[in-house]
């Protein structure tokens, strides 16, 4: 197991754990896992607001946004201070938003093989737009529409 696929499982495993504690259920009344939430954001069909899927989106992206305040807050903006940074907890804040953008993959029904592609193919995307001078103007998504 190389060392994307194995945080993918501790996230999982920690996710299902706090659910168990919490006792978080399913929006279908049974107890909520990770596997689950994987396996229905794997489903193609159509997903409305009222959905598991809809539902911890939507609680992983508010985490993984409040993550990255708490990162905001520790970098320095007045460039006439004397503090200084600091990197211990800088490294834990982006981890933490690790934790929580491993879990909206999971939750979008992506594993570490389906991240290493995706991104591999919207890298080269993102390699083409820049050879063909990217900008607002020249913006389109019909070069996304191809990665899957």
């Amino acid at each position: 197991m190389d060392k994307l696929e194995a945080i993918f499982k501790m996230q999982a495993a920690l996710n299902d754990r706090v659910f168990a504690k919490q006792n978080i259920k399913s929006l279908s009344g049974e107890d909520l896992t990770s596997e689950q939430l994987y396996l229905q954001g794997l489903d193609t069909s159509p997903k409305g607001p009222n959905t598991d899927t809809n539902r911890w989106l939507r609680k992983f992206l508010e985490a993984l946004q409040d993550e990255s305040r708490e990162l905001s807050d520790e970098l320095l903006m007045k460039w006439w201070s004397k503090d200084y940074l600091d990197m211990q907890n800088i490294r834990v804040e982006i981890i933490d938003q690790l934790h929580f953008w491993i879990s909206l993959a999971l939750t979008a029904g992506l594993d570490a093989d389906k991240v290493y592609d995706i991104y591999e193919q919207k890298n080269l995307v993102n390699i083409q737009r820049q050879e063909k001078g990217y900008n607002m103007g020249s913006k389109t998504e019909e070069d996304n529409q191809n990665i899957k």
